[in-house]
């Protein structure tokens, strides 16, 4: 892993936010000014499919990248707004009603947060 793939690995670790690419692009340029967007994207894709990190996409948003420790997501439908939510892990509950192995899964659910509600 580059010393970019470590820092952004530490910084995506770190955030409880849902980082942007841009947003980890400014935090990982605190300590390497010279780094280029392009850059942040190649480690970004390269921690997500060796499974470092999660990648959230939620439709007409930029994707959002998180830990990979097991956790869901509310996500508004007003204005994106991304929350943490532990269910608890639902593999089991998943594979018995499928009927079938589940190599992971992707929990969002939609509602409105307050300031939307308002």
């Amino acid at each position: 892993m580059t010393k970019y793939g470590t820092k952004i690995l530490e910084i995506v670790s770190a955030s409880r936010s849902h980082m942007t690419a841009e947003e980890i692009f400014h935090a990982l340029r605190q300590t390497y000014p010279t780094v280029v967007l392009a850059t942040v994207y190649n480690n970004l894709n390269r921690l997500w499919q060796e499974d470092l990190i999660r990648k959230v996409s939620v439709e007409g948003m930029p994707d959002r990248y998180d830990r990979i420790q097991r956790h869901d997501h509310l996500v508004c439908k007003s204005c994106g707004r991304l929350l943490d939510v532990d269910l608890g892990d639902l593999t089991a509950q998943l594979e018995e009603k499928a009927g079938i192995s589940i190599l992971s899964y992707d929990l969002k659910l939609t509602y409105l947060c307050e300031e939307c509600r308002k």
